[in-house]
Protein backbone atom coordinates (compact mmCIF):
# COMPACT_ATOMS: atom_id res chain seq x y z
CA UNK A 1 0.00 0.00 0.00
CA UNK A 2 1.65 3.15 -1.13
CA UNK A 3 0.20 5.02 2.61
CA UNK A 4 4.66 5.77 3.08
CA UNK A 5 5.35 9.69 2.49
CA UNK A 6 8.54 10.10 3.53
CA UNK A 7 10.01 14.08 4.30
CA UNK A 8 13.28 13.89 2.45
CA UNK A 9 15.81 16.57 3.97
CA UNK A 10 16.89 19.26 1.39
CA UNK A 11 18.62 22.70 1.29
CA UNK A 12 17.23 23.10 -3.08
CA UNK A 13 13.72 21.53 -4.16
CA UNK A 14 13.39 21.83 -7.76
CA UNK A 15 15.50 24.96 -8.38
CA UNK A 16 13.86 26.19 -4.77
CA UNK A 17 16.37 27.45 -2.63
CA UNK A 18 15.56 26.93 1.10
CA UNK A 19 16.70 29.13 3.74
CA UNK A 20 18.00 26.27 5.77
CA UNK A 21 18.84 22.48 5.79
CA UNK A 22 15.41 20.67 6.65
CA UNK A 23 12.74 18.35 5.73
CA UNK A 24 9.77 18.56 3.68
CA UNK A 25 6.09 18.47 4.50
CA UNK A 26 2.90 18.90 3.16
CA UNK A 27 2.98 19.22 -0.18
CA UNK A 28 6.74 19.45 -0.82
CA UNK A 29 7.37 15.67 0.44
CA UNK A 30 3.65 14.32 -1.58
CA UNK A 31 5.26 15.78 -4.82
CA UNK A 32 8.86 14.19 -4.50
CA UNK A 33 7.33 11.02 -3.01
CA UNK A 34 4.98 10.23 -5.62
CA UNK A 35 7.30 12.51 -8.86
CA UNK A 36 4.01 14.56 -9.50
CA UNK A 37 4.29 16.38 -12.50
CA UNK A 38 2.60 19.47 -11.17
CA UNK A 39 4.18 23.68 -10.70
CA UNK A 40 5.43 23.75 -6.88
CA UNK A 41 2.79 26.03 -4.51
CA UNK A 42 3.73 29.46 -3.98
CA UNK A 43 5.29 28.55 -0.43
CA UNK A 44 6.97 25.18 0.35
CA UNK A 45 6.78 23.66 4.36
CA UNK A 46 9.76 23.00 5.72
CA UNK A 47 10.62 21.83 9.09
CA UNK A 48 13.73 22.95 10.79
CA UNK A 49 16.11 21.11 12.87
CA UNK A 50 16.06 23.97 15.36
CA UNK A 51 13.12 25.83 17.27
CA UNK A 52 11.88 28.12 15.04
CA UNK A 53 9.29 29.36 12.93
CA UNK A 54 9.36 31.85 10.15
CA UNK A 55 8.36 32.32 6.58
CA UNK A 56 10.62 33.55 3.77
CA UNK A 57 10.03 34.23 -0.58
CA UNK A 58 8.99 30.63 -1.23
CA UNK A 59 9.01 28.96 2.67
CA UNK A 60 6.94 28.19 5.55
CA UNK A 61 10.11 26.90 8.50
CA UNK A 62 8.71 24.99 10.89
CA UNK A 63 10.25 23.85 14.12
CA UNK A 64 10.82 19.74 14.73
CA UNK A 65 7.41 19.32 16.88
CA UNK A 66 5.76 19.69 13.90
CA UNK A 67 7.06 16.62 11.55
CA UNK A 68 4.94 14.19 10.91
CA UNK A 69 4.62 10.39 11.09
CA UNK A 70 6.10 10.21 7.36
CA UNK A 71 2.57 8.75 5.99
CA UNK A 72 0.96 9.78 2.88
CA UNK A 73 -2.57 10.22 5.20
CA UNK A 74 -0.52 12.64 7.62
CA UNK A 75 1.19 14.50 4.86
CA UNK A 76 -2.13 15.52 3.42
CA UNK A 77 -3.58 16.41 6.98
CA UNK A 78 -0.87 18.39 7.19
CA UNK A 79 -0.95 20.41 3.54
CA UNK A 80 -4.79 20.80 4.78
CA UNK A 81 -4.26 22.36 8.12
CA UNK A 82 -1.17 24.78 6.98
CA UNK A 83 -0.93 25.06 3.36
CA UNK A 84 -4.61 24.93 2.08
CA UNK A 85 -6.14 23.28 -1.03
CA UNK A 86 -3.86 22.60 -4.48
CA UNK A 87 -6.36 20.59 -6.54
CA UNK A 88 -3.82 20.21 -8.91
CA UNK A 89 -1.58 18.36 -6.20
CA UNK A 90 -4.52 16.58 -5.07
CA UNK A 91 -5.80 15.52 -8.72
CA UNK A 92 -2.29 14.43 -9.99
CA UNK A 93 -1.86 12.29 -6.70
CA UNK A 94 -5.72 10.56 -6.93
CA UNK A 95 -4.28 9.52 -10.75
CA UNK A 96 -1.14 7.90 -9.11
CA UNK A 97 -2.80 5.63 -6.81
CA UNK A 98 -5.31 3.19 -6.47
CA UNK A 99 -8.74 4.04 -4.96
CA UNK A 100 -8.88 1.19 -3.25
CA UNK A 101 -5.71 2.83 -1.50
CA UNK A 102 -7.42 6.11 -0.91
CA UNK A 103 -10.14 4.35 0.20
CA UNK A 104 -8.34 2.13 2.93
CA UNK A 105 -6.93 6.19 4.21
CA UNK A 106 -9.63 7.86 4.70
CA UNK A 107 -10.96 5.37 6.79
CA UNK A 108 -7.85 5.28 8.98
CA UNK A 109 -10.54 7.95 11.06
CA UNK A 110 -13.17 7.98 9.21
CA UNK A 111 -14.81 10.94 11.19
CA UNK A 112 -12.06 13.34 11.04
CA UNK A 113 -13.17 16.63 9.31
CA UNK A 114 -9.25 16.05 7.32
CA UNK A 115 -10.38 12.69 6.04
CA UNK A 116 -13.89 13.61 5.03
CA UNK A 117 -11.96 17.03 3.07
CA UNK A 118 -9.88 14.20 1.25
CA UNK A 119 -12.57 12.12 0.73
CA UNK A 120 -14.73 14.62 -0.65
CA UNK A 121 -12.05 15.98 -3.55
CA UNK A 122 -11.71 12.50 -4.36
CA UNK A 123 -14.98 12.20 -5.46
CA UNK A 124 -15.10 15.54 -6.51
CA UNK A 125 -11.95 15.93 -8.79
CA UNK A 126 -12.70 12.28 -9.74
CA UNK A 127 -16.19 11.93 -10.46
CA UNK A 128 -15.52 8.27 -8.87
CA UNK A 129 -17.33 7.01 -5.54
CA UNK A 130 -15.38 4.98 -3.31
CA UNK A 131 -16.89 2.25 -1.87
CA UNK A 132 -17.52 4.46 1.52
CA UNK A 133 -20.86 4.59 2.88
CA UNK A 134 -22.91 8.02 3.88
CA UNK A 135 -21.81 9.67 6.97
CA UNK A 136 -24.99 9.74 9.00
CA UNK A 137 -23.53 11.53 12.12
CA UNK A 138 -21.30 14.38 13.15
CA UNK A 139 -20.88 18.03 12.34
CA UNK A 140 -20.63 19.69 9.14
CA UNK A 141 -17.17 21.24 7.60
CA UNK A 142 -16.52 23.48 5.52
CA UNK A 143 -13.92 21.93 2.75
CA UNK A 144 -12.22 25.55 2.23
CA UNK A 145 -10.44 26.91 5.16
CA UNK A 146 -11.40 30.78 5.31
CA UNK A 147 -8.18 31.74 7.33
CA UNK A 148 -6.17 30.28 4.50
CA UNK A 149 -8.19 31.02 1.10
CA UNK A 150 -10.88 32.84 -0.38
CA UNK A 151 -14.14 30.94 -0.54
CA UNK A 152 -17.90 30.82 -1.69
CA UNK A 153 -21.07 30.63 0.37
CA UNK A 154 -21.29 26.86 0.86
CA UNK A 155 -23.58 23.89 -0.13
CA UNK A 156 -23.83 20.95 1.68
CA UNK A 157 -22.58 17.65 0.94
CA UNK A 158 -24.58 15.28 3.32
CA UNK A 159 -22.52 12.25 2.27
CA UNK A 160 -19.54 13.75 3.41
CA UNK A 161 -20.75 16.20 6.16
CA UNK A 162 -18.73 18.51 4.25
CA UNK A 163 -19.40 21.95 3.12
CA UNK A 164 -18.53 22.84 -0.60
CA UNK A 165 -17.38 26.40 -0.38
CA UNK A 166 -14.99 26.00 -3.56
CA UNK A 167 -14.95 28.93 -6.38
CA UNK A 168 -15.75 26.90 -8.77
CA UNK A 169 -16.14 23.49 -10.19
CA UNK A 170 -14.51 20.16 -11.21
CA UNK A 171 -14.08 21.61 -14.76
CA UNK A 172 -12.42 25.05 -13.42
CA UNK A 173 -11.64 25.59 -10.07
CA UNK A 174 -8.43 28.62 -9.81
CA UNK A 175 -7.86 29.18 -6.00
CA UNK A 176 -6.77 32.38 -4.24
CA UNK A 177 -4.50 32.80 -1.36
CA UNK A 178 -5.72 35.27 1.64
CA UNK A 179 -2.83 37.69 1.95
CA UNK A 180 -2.60 40.78 3.69
CA UNK A 181 -2.10 42.67 0.75
CA UNK A 182 -5.62 41.25 -0.42
CA UNK A 183 -7.05 41.42 2.39
CA UNK A 184 -6.91 44.88 2.96
CA UNK A 185 -7.90 45.43 -0.56
CA UNK A 186 -11.18 42.97 0.01
CA UNK A 187 -12.39 45.17 3.32
CA UNK A 188 -11.36 48.36 1.84
CA UNK A 189 -15.09 48.83 0.88
CA UNK A 190 -14.48 49.65 -2.58
CA UNK A 191 -17.93 49.98 -4.12
CA UNK A 192 -18.87 53.05 -0.87
CA UNK A 193 -15.26 54.66 -2.01
CA UNK A 194 -16.19 54.91 -5.73
CA UNK A 195 -20.05 56.05 -4.88
CA UNK A 196 -19.12 58.32 -2.82
CA UNK A 197 -17.00 60.27 -5.43
CA UNK A 198 -18.99 60.48 -7.99
CA UNK A 199 -21.94 61.95 -5.74
CA UNK A 200 -19.61 64.70 -5.37
CA UNK A 201 -19.43 65.22 -9.11
CA UNK A 202 -22.36 66.77 -11.13
CA UNK A 203 -24.18 64.22 -14.14
CA UNK A 204 -23.27 65.76 -17.05
CA UNK A 205 -19.59 66.23 -16.05
CA UNK A 206 -19.52 62.14 -15.49
CA UNK A 207 -21.46 61.38 -18.61
CA UNK A 208 -18.82 63.55 -20.68
CA UNK A 209 -15.96 61.75 -18.91
CA UNK A 210 -17.24 58.57 -19.54
CA UNK A 211 -17.04 59.20 -23.45
CA UNK A 212 -13.24 60.00 -22.90
CA UNK A 213 -13.01 57.30 -20.74
CA UNK A 214 -14.41 54.63 -23.05
CA UNK A 215 -12.03 55.45 -25.92
CA UNK A 216 -9.24 55.86 -23.33
CA UNK A 217 -9.24 52.19 -22.21
CA UNK A 218 -10.13 50.80 -25.88
CA UNK A 219 -6.86 52.23 -27.18
CA UNK A 220 -5.14 51.53 -24.29
CA UNK A 221 -6.22 47.91 -24.82
CA UNK A 222 -5.19 47.40 -28.36
CA UNK A 223 -1.82 49.39 -27.16
CA UNK A 224 -1.28 46.65 -25.05
CA UNK A 225 -1.27 44.34 -27.79
CA UNK A 226 1.13 46.33 -29.80
CA UNK A 227 -1.61 47.46 -31.73
CA UNK A 228 -2.32 51.47 -33.02
CA UNK A 229 -5.97 51.31 -33.69
CA UNK A 230 -7.63 53.93 -35.73
CA UNK A 231 -9.92 56.22 -33.70
CA UNK A 232 -13.37 54.16 -35.38
CA UNK A 233 -11.77 50.56 -34.41
CA UNK A 234 -10.98 52.38 -31.02
CA UNK A 235 -14.84 53.83 -30.51
CA UNK A 236 -16.24 50.39 -32.13
CA UNK A 237 -14.44 47.94 -28.92
CA UNK A 238 -15.17 51.29 -26.80
CA UNK A 239 -18.92 50.52 -27.25
CA UNK A 240 -18.20 46.83 -26.55
CA UNK A 241 -16.71 47.63 -22.93
CA UNK A 242 -19.29 50.10 -22.20
CA UNK A 243 -21.88 47.55 -22.29
CA UNK A 244 -19.80 45.21 -20.75
CA UNK A 245 -22.13 43.10 -17.77
CA UNK A 246 -25.37 43.65 -19.71
CA UNK A 247 -25.28 40.10 -21.65
CA UNK A 248 -24.74 36.54 -19.91
CA UNK A 249 -21.76 35.10 -20.47
CA UNK A 250 -22.11 32.83 -23.12
CA UNK A 251 -20.11 30.90 -25.89
CA UNK A 252 -21.91 32.86 -28.02
CA UNK A 253 -21.34 36.05 -26.61
CA UNK A 254 -17.83 35.14 -26.67
CA UNK A 255 -17.62 34.43 -30.33
CA UNK A 256 -19.81 37.77 -31.02
CA UNK A 257 -17.34 39.73 -29.53
CA UNK A 258 -14.40 38.32 -31.16
CA UNK A 259 -16.01 39.07 -34.33
CA UNK A 260 -15.87 42.83 -33.09
CA UNK A 261 -12.35 42.84 -32.06
CA UNK A 262 -10.84 41.11 -35.31
CA UNK A 263 -11.54 43.82 -38.02
CA UNK A 264 -9.66 41.83 -40.97
CA UNK A 265 -11.06 38.51 -40.42
CA UNK A 266 -9.10 37.58 -43.80
CA UNK A 267 -5.82 35.77 -42.33
CA UNK A 268 -7.73 34.54 -38.87
CA UNK A 269 -9.13 31.76 -38.38
CA UNK A 270 -12.60 32.78 -36.21
CA UNK A 271 -13.94 30.56 -33.64
CA UNK A 272 -12.23 28.76 -31.05
CA UNK A 273 -8.99 26.88 -31.94
CA UNK A 274 -8.65 24.02 -33.77
CA UNK A 275 -4.63 24.00 -33.63
CA UNK A 276 -2.18 24.46 -31.18
CA UNK A 277 -1.36 28.22 -29.64
CA UNK A 278 1.55 30.17 -28.28
CA UNK A 279 2.70 33.82 -26.99
CA UNK A 280 6.36 33.96 -27.89
CA UNK A 281 8.54 34.59 -30.83
CA UNK A 282 9.92 32.35 -33.68
CA UNK A 283 13.45 32.32 -34.54
CA UNK A 284 14.12 33.77 -37.10
CA UNK A 285 15.58 31.95 -40.04
CA UNK A 286 14.07 28.81 -39.59
CA UNK A 287 10.45 29.99 -37.93
CA UNK A 288 10.77 27.57 -35.29
CA UNK A 289 8.18 28.49 -32.28
CA UNK A 290 10.01 29.73 -29.10
CA UNK A 291 7.40 29.99 -26.62
CA UNK A 292 6.61 31.84 -23.47
CA UNK A 293 3.40 30.51 -22.99
CA UNK A 294 1.51 27.50 -24.90
CA UNK A 295 -2.12 27.79 -25.02
CA UNK A 296 -4.37 24.95 -23.70
CA UNK A 297 -4.52 21.89 -26.27
CA UNK A 298 -7.47 22.32 -28.75
CA UNK A 299 -8.93 19.69 -27.77
CA UNK A 300 -9.35 21.05 -24.23
CA UNK A 301 -10.81 23.80 -25.23
CA UNK A 302 -14.47 23.43 -25.52
CA UNK A 303 -14.52 21.73 -21.83
CA UNK A 304 -12.31 24.61 -20.62
CA UNK A 305 -14.45 27.37 -21.62
CA UNK A 306 -17.65 25.29 -20.77
CA UNK A 307 -16.18 25.19 -17.05
CA UNK A 308 -14.90 28.83 -16.97
CA UNK A 309 -18.45 29.86 -18.04
CA UNK A 310 -20.45 27.23 -15.26
CA UNK A 311 -17.95 29.27 -12.83
CA UNK A 312 -18.30 32.53 -13.18
CA UNK A 313 -22.26 31.42 -12.93
CA UNK A 314 -21.55 30.41 -9.71
CA UNK A 315 -19.21 33.07 -8.34
CA UNK A 316 -22.12 35.30 -9.69
CA UNK A 317 -24.49 33.55 -7.66
CA UNK A 318 -22.81 33.15 -4.89
CA UNK A 319 -21.64 36.86 -4.07
CA UNK A 320 -17.95 36.25 -4.65
CA UNK A 321 -16.22 39.25 -4.48
CA UNK A 322 -16.18 40.40 -7.91
CA UNK A 323 -12.32 41.69 -8.51
CA UNK A 324 -11.35 38.35 -7.17
CA UNK A 325 -14.05 36.85 -9.76
CA UNK A 326 -12.49 38.91 -12.54
CA UNK A 327 -9.02 37.53 -11.77
CA UNK A 328 -10.38 34.23 -11.76
CA UNK A 329 -12.87 34.28 -14.85
CA UNK A 330 -10.26 36.67 -17.12
CA UNK A 331 -6.80 35.42 -16.31
CA UNK A 332 -8.01 32.05 -16.47
CA UNK A 333 -9.80 33.01 -20.21
CA UNK A 334 -6.61 34.26 -21.15
CA UNK A 335 -4.19 31.28 -20.33
CA UNK A 336 -6.31 28.80 -22.02
CA UNK A 337 -6.16 30.80 -25.21
CA UNK A 338 -9.06 29.81 -27.01
CA UNK A 339 -8.85 32.16 -29.72
CA UNK A 340 -6.03 31.78 -32.74
CA UNK A 341 -6.51 35.83 -32.38
CA UNK A 342 -8.35 38.47 -29.47
CA UNK A 343 -7.58 36.54 -26.41
CA UNK A 344 -5.80 39.57 -24.92
CA UNK A 345 -8.91 41.79 -25.26
CA UNK A 346 -11.16 39.86 -24.56
CA UNK A 347 -9.62 38.88 -21.02
CA UNK A 348 -9.37 42.58 -20.49
CA UNK A 349 -13.42 42.87 -21.69
CA UNK A 350 -14.06 39.76 -19.14
CA UNK A 351 -12.33 42.14 -16.24
CA UNK A 352 -15.04 44.47 -17.37
CA UNK A 353 -18.09 42.08 -17.64
CA UNK A 354 -17.13 40.86 -14.19
CA UNK A 355 -16.47 44.43 -12.35
CA UNK A 356 -20.30 45.41 -13.54
CA UNK A 357 -21.27 42.98 -11.09
CA UNK A 358 -20.11 45.72 -8.94
CA UNK A 359 -22.21 48.22 -10.00
CA UNK A 360 -19.64 51.17 -9.51
CA UNK A 361 -20.07 52.51 -13.10
CA UNK A 362 -22.66 54.84 -12.00
CA UNK A 363 -24.04 57.27 -14.11
CA UNK A 364 -22.86 55.55 -17.48
CA UNK A 365 -19.04 55.60 -16.59
CA UNK A 366 -17.05 52.91 -17.87
CA UNK A 367 -13.97 51.74 -15.25
CA UNK A 368 -10.87 52.11 -17.71
CA UNK A 369 -8.72 48.98 -15.89
CA UNK A 370 -7.09 48.65 -19.10
CA UNK A 371 -5.50 52.18 -19.23
CA UNK A 372 -4.33 51.31 -15.47
CA UNK A 373 -2.68 47.99 -16.32
CA UNK A 374 -1.02 49.58 -19.55
CA UNK A 375 0.82 52.07 -17.09
CA UNK A 376 1.48 49.14 -15.02
CA UNK A 377 2.56 46.87 -17.93
CA UNK A 378 5.72 45.71 -16.83
CA UNK A 379 4.17 44.12 -13.64
CA UNK A 380 1.16 42.76 -15.78
CA UNK A 381 3.63 41.08 -17.63
CA UNK A 382 5.22 39.63 -14.49
CA UNK A 383 1.40 38.56 -13.24
CA UNK A 384 1.31 36.53 -16.53
CA UNK A 385 4.40 35.19 -16.46
CA UNK A 386 4.15 33.74 -12.70
CA UNK A 387 1.72 31.45 -14.36
CA UNK A 388 2.84 30.86 -17.60
CA UNK A 389 6.27 30.26 -16.94
CA UNK A 390 6.11 27.20 -14.37
CA UNK A 391 4.08 25.35 -16.81
CA UNK A 392 5.83 25.86 -19.60
CA UNK A 393 8.02 23.85 -18.12
CA UNK A 394 5.67 20.54 -17.44
CA UNK A 395 4.18 21.30 -21.39
CA UNK A 396 5.74 18.59 -23.62
CA UNK A 397 5.33 19.51 -27.40
CA UNK A 398 6.75 19.71 -30.58
CA UNK A 399 7.02 21.92 -33.47
CA UNK A 400 4.28 21.60 -36.08
CA UNK A 401 5.30 21.72 -40.25
CA UNK A 402 3.14 25.07 -39.85
CA UNK A 403 5.67 26.19 -37.31
CA UNK A 404 3.19 26.10 -34.29
CA UNK A 405 3.38 24.11 -31.66
CA UNK A 406 1.63 20.74 -30.92
CA UNK A 407 1.06 19.62 -27.10
CA UNK A 408 2.23 15.73 -27.00
CA UNK A 409 0.72 15.20 -22.98
CA UNK A 410 -2.07 15.81 -21.08
CA UNK A 411 -2.42 19.32 -19.74
CA UNK A 412 -5.78 20.46 -19.28
CA UNK A 413 -5.44 20.63 -15.17
CA UNK A 414 -2.78 23.01 -15.86
CA UNK A 415 -5.69 25.67 -16.66
CA UNK A 416 -8.40 23.83 -14.28
CA UNK A 417 -6.36 24.13 -11.03
CA UNK A 418 -3.82 27.10 -10.70
CA UNK A 419 -2.81 29.45 -8.08
CA UNK A 420 -4.06 33.12 -8.84
CA UNK A 421 -3.22 34.53 -5.98
CA UNK A 422 -0.48 36.58 -7.66
CA UNK A 423 -2.65 37.98 -10.91
CA UNK A 424 -5.72 38.80 -7.86
CA UNK A 425 -3.18 41.06 -5.79
CA UNK A 426 -2.27 43.13 -9.61
CA UNK A 427 -5.91 43.73 -10.47
CA UNK A 428 -6.52 44.64 -7.09
CA UNK A 429 -3.93 47.03 -7.50
CA UNK A 430 -5.53 48.30 -10.75
CA UNK A 431 -8.81 48.83 -9.65
CA UNK A 432 -7.54 51.19 -6.75
CA UNK A 433 -5.45 53.29 -9.18
CA UNK A 434 -8.35 53.41 -11.43
CA UNK A 435 -10.08 54.71 -8.63
CA UNK A 436 -8.40 57.23 -6.87
CA UNK A 437 -5.98 58.20 -10.01
CA UNK A 438 -7.38 57.47 -13.25
CA UNK A 439 -10.83 58.60 -13.17
CA UNK A 440 -10.52 61.27 -10.48
CA UNK A 441 -7.88 62.91 -13.45
CA UNK A 442 -10.18 62.92 -16.38
CA UNK A 443 -13.00 64.26 -14.61
CA UNK A 444 -10.38 66.90 -13.30
CA UNK A 445 -9.34 67.70 -16.63
CA UNK A 446 -12.96 68.50 -18.08
CA UNK A 447 -13.76 70.43 -14.85
CA UNK A 448 -10.19 72.54 -15.82
CA UNK A 449 -11.31 72.65 -19.53
CA UNK A 450 -14.76 73.82 -19.12
CA UNK A 451 -13.10 76.64 -16.71
CA UNK A 452 -11.12 77.62 -19.11
CA UNK A 453 -13.77 77.27 -21.90
CA UNK A 454 -15.90 80.22 -19.87
CA UNK A 455 -12.71 82.22 -19.56
CA UNK A 456 -12.20 82.51 -23.38
CA UNK A 457 -16.23 82.75 -23.94
CA UNK A 458 -16.07 86.02 -21.87
CA UNK A 459 -13.21 87.45 -22.84
CA UNK A 460 -13.15 86.39 -26.77
CA UNK A 461 -16.40 84.71 -27.87
CA UNK A 462 -14.41 81.91 -29.68
CA UNK A 463 -16.27 79.41 -31.19
CA UNK A 464 -16.11 75.88 -29.52
CA UNK A 465 -14.10 73.99 -32.35
CA UNK A 466 -11.35 77.00 -31.97
CA UNK A 467 -11.26 76.58 -28.35
CA UNK A 468 -10.52 73.34 -28.13
CA UNK A 469 -7.77 73.51 -30.91
CA UNK A 470 -6.49 76.50 -28.62
CA UNK A 471 -6.41 74.11 -25.56
CA UNK A 472 -4.63 71.45 -27.79
CA UNK A 473 -1.91 73.34 -29.62
CA UNK A 474 -1.23 75.04 -25.80
CA UNK A 475 -1.10 71.48 -24.17
CA UNK A 476 1.27 70.07 -27.10
CA UNK A 477 3.83 73.06 -26.00
CA UNK A 478 3.93 73.23 -22.72
CA UNK A 479 1.29 76.05 -22.09
CA UNK A 480 2.41 78.82 -24.75
CA UNK A 481 1.37 79.17 -28.25
CA UNK A 482 3.50 78.16 -30.98
CA UNK A 483 5.14 80.59 -33.56
CA UNK A 484 2.85 78.84 -36.17
CA UNK A 485 0.08 78.86 -34.71
CA UNK A 486 0.09 82.04 -33.88
CA UNK A 487 0.43 83.41 -37.31
CA UNK A 488 -1.76 80.66 -39.01
CA UNK A 489 -4.78 79.31 -36.64
CA UNK A 490 -5.27 82.55 -34.14
CA UNK A 491 -3.37 85.69 -36.33
CA UNK A 492 -6.53 87.63 -35.45
CA UNK A 493 -5.06 87.70 -31.44
CA UNK A 494 -2.87 90.32 -30.25
CA UNK A 495 0.17 89.82 -29.03
CA UNK A 496 -1.27 91.15 -25.45
CA UNK A 497 -4.13 89.12 -25.73
CA UNK A 498 -1.77 85.69 -26.09
CA UNK A 499 -0.42 86.59 -23.11
CA UNK A 500 -3.65 87.01 -21.41
CA UNK A 501 -4.86 83.27 -22.62
CA UNK A 502 -1.36 81.66 -21.89
CA UNK A 503 -1.30 83.17 -18.26
CA UNK A 504 -4.83 82.24 -17.63
CA UNK A 505 -4.40 78.21 -19.35
CA UNK A 506 -1.09 78.09 -17.09
CA UNK A 507 -3.39 79.47 -13.64
CA UNK A 508 -6.29 76.57 -14.66
CA UNK A 509 -4.33 73.94 -15.78
CA UNK A 510 -1.73 73.80 -13.70
CA UNK A 511 -2.95 74.25 -10.55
Amino acid sequence: MKNKCISPQVTFFHGRQAPEEGFLEGYGAIIENFSLSVTLPAKLTLISQKKRKYETDGWMVFPPKYKTDNTLYRQLVFALKYEGINLLIFKKLFESIDHNELAEIVQMEPTSQYSRRIWFLYEWLMNHSLAIPDLKQGNFVPLVDEKLQFAVRGERSSRHRIINNLPGTPDFCPLIYKTERLEEFVFSNLHDKKSNYIKGIHKDVMQRAASFLLLKDSKASFTIEGENPGTNRALRWGKAIGEAGRNPLTIEELLRLQQIIIESKRFTKMGFRTEGGFVGDRERISGEPIPDHISARWQDVDCLIDGLIETSNLLEERKFDPVLAATIIAFGFVFIHPFTDGNGRMHRYLIHHILAKLNIAQQGVIFPVSASILDKIEVYRMALESYSHPVLELIEWKTTADHNVEVLNDTIDYYRYFDATKQAEFLFECVFDTINRIIPEEVSYILKYDEFKRFIDDQFEMPDTFVSMLVRFLEQNGGTLSKRARAKEFAELKAGEVEIIENAFKEIFET
